[in-house]
């Protein structure tokens, strides 16, 4: 049989296409509770000091196999005029760190002068992450007066908001003093990217319930009556709400090497899966339950922006054919996972061929998991300038990464429209419109295809046996863009191919791309710009957490899918 080669970079890395990228078993969120199952990590709250008014601290510690970590929680009765999402807020409802091991009495007391100020103030080594979080205002009344009232809140609200709490910012890798990623990356369970973020996202979930139901039961204190217990159902089908906007979007931009480790290690699972001879009977019927369980998903998620209503209409459609191409195939034959994506390619749209990418890869955790372990990047090395390169070498590695760029017209106004700058006054990342405000000596080197299309035709008159080191030394204003170069010469999915600031560029395919990885599902765009998503829906509960249920919680459970088509 045809041995089946990874997809191309050409290919895969427009914008179009990560953009439409779906959470895989090699998203981040899953590498982690899959471990903390398999691994047999212990949970307990430790502390629970909150007053009436939803003021105090709480601790829950996370017992691994050879170290301890407590995300330290401190809850604040924020009024409703201070209460915001941007960056430059100063207050919030609630805010949180991952502590390497079990504070003392002394740590949550240091920190409580710290913690809450964020950016005003100040942690140590012995801190992993910094963040914060906001209510859901609506959802966390309904559901604090429901239960104070003594009734279950509303399945149907739950459902639209999908979370009391949303974090607006979850700091790690030496943000504000904390530990740098490299004190922690031998650490087998920091090994694959944002496990730490992953871990103080999914312990501040449980402390969002402790406390909604610590507010219900005090309101029904002072009213002399008791509140109900919110439904292990209802508790568990809600995760941590999150709003990213273009903050995220240079981040797979600034970080060539981990965004192609990541990526690559997709690829190089889909490839390994395509490439199998024969599914066995209980591969194919798993599969086949997960695409029924997928489709759940994708019939709740909505969507008010114009290009996801788009997208979803599509991916629906994309739905009707793989059920037309099930019926008629059994998976049974040579190679079929590569049948099913060769057909994909041909017949779905980008959102179905990468739903069908991900997909193929769930009956296989042997296989697959792996390689989660190849997604970190440690970029030292890789970031050194082969100065003894051949100007022929690199006139020829630039056609190949960069093709689309050099046959770009880049005086054309369109293809440089925008440009991306750093906003004084938000202290966040901004795409403006170059011909209209006065940003362009503020832009940030956000434009590789341009860059790179620059120095091409700065290599013209050179001759291709010249070498890299001197052409440099006449021209060091291109070092940035060399350097990229080299470095997507050894790491193929380090870069977008495609233009990053003209005037049809949608940063939310950047931010859809970096959240699939995370593992979120039903993507919301609110603008091009920004999007908001839901981190651990229905995933179980740390006390809940065992090798069973550690994997596919991300897919509705058929039982209760069935349940709701035959109401």
């Amino acid at each position: 049989m045809t041995d089946i080669l990874c997809r191309d970079p050409n290919t895969v890395m427009r914008l179009a296409r990560l953009g439409s990228i779906h959470q895989s078993r090699l998203s981040f969120m899953r590498v982690l509770t899959r471990r903390l199952a398999r691994e047999g990590w212990r949970f307990e709250q430790t502390a629970f000091q909150v007053n009436d008014k939803g003021e105090g601290h709480a601790v829950y510690t996370a017992h691994g196999p050879d170290r301890a970590y407590s995300l330290i929680a401190y809850a604040h009765d924020l009024p409703a005029e201070k209460r915001s999402d941007r960056v430059i807020a100063d207050a919030w409802d609630a805010t949180f760190t991952l502590f390497d091991g079990v504070p003392t009495d002394a740590d949550i007391e240091r920190l409580s002068h710290n913690i809450p100020v964020q950016e005003a103030g100040r942690v140590t080594g012995s801190e992993l992450s910094v963040s914060r979080a906001n209510r859901s205002v609506r959802l966390w009344e309904h559901v604090v007066s429901e239960l104070a009232a003594g009734r279950q809140p509303d399945a149907g609200q739950i459902e639209a908001v999908g979370y009391l709490m949303r974090t607006t910012a979850v700091y790690g890798s030496g943000k504000l003093g904390a530990a740098d990623r490299e004190m922690i990356a031998d650490r087998p369970e920091f090994r694959a990217p944002f496990q730490v973020e992953m871990l103080s996202v999914y312990l501040t979930r449980w402390f969002v319930l402790d406390l909604v139901q610590h507010m219900a039961n005090r309101r029904a204190a002072a009213a002399g009556a008791q509140a109900a217990t919110l439904e292990p159902e209802l508790a568990r089908s809600m995760g941590i709400g999150n709003s990213t906007g273009l903050g995220m979007a240079p981040f797979l931009l600034n970080h060539p090497v981990l965004f192609n480790n990541w990526v690559a290690a997709r690829e190089n699972a889909i490839q390994a899966v395509r490439n199998l001879d024969k599914a066995s009977a209980e591969e194919i019927a798993l599969f086949r339950q997960l695409v029924e369980r997928s489709k759940a998903t994708i019939a709740a998620w909505h969507s008010e922006h114009p290009i996801q209503i788009e997208k979803l209409a599509d991916l629906n459609a994309d739905v009707a054919k793989l059920d037309g191409y099930l019926a008629q195939h059994d998976l049974g034959g040579d190679q079929p996972w590569n049948a099913l994506y060769t057909w994909a390619e041909g017949a779905l749209s980008l959102e179905g061929q990468e739903w069908i990418a991900s997909l193929i890869l769930e009956p296989y955790s042997a296989l697959v998991d792996g390689f989660a372990e190849e997604m970190a990047a440690d970029n030292t090395a890789t970031f050194r300038i082969a100065g003894a390169m051949s100007i022929g070498e690199l006139r020829a590695l630039l056609t190949d990464i960069y093709a689309w760029a050099i046959d770009t017209d880049w005086q054309a106004p369109e293809n440089r429209a925008r440009a991306w700058y750093v906003s004084e006054e938000k202290l966040e990342p901004r795409l403006g419109e170059r011909f209209e405000e006065p940003i362009e000596e503020y832009e940030q080197p956000l434009a590789p295809g341009r860059d790179a299309a620059q120095l091409y035709r700065a290599l013209a008159h050179w001759p291709d046996e010249a070498q890299v080191s001197d052409f440099l030394l006449r021209h060091p204003e291109h070092r940035h863009v060399l350097r990229r170069a080299q470095i997507v010469g050894r790491a193929p999915y380090a870069e977008i191919r495609d233009n990053t600031i003209s005037d049809r560029v949608l940063p939310i395919d950047m931010l859809r791309c970096k959240l699939a990885f995370f593992g979120a599902t039903q993507f919301d765009p609110r603008s091009d710009r920004w999007v908001r998503i839901c981190m651990y829906g229905n995933a179980p509960l740390p006390t809940e957490l065992t090798p069973e249920n550690a994997d596919f919680w991300v897919f509705p459970d058929l039982e209760t899918v069935l349940e709701e088509a035959g109401a």
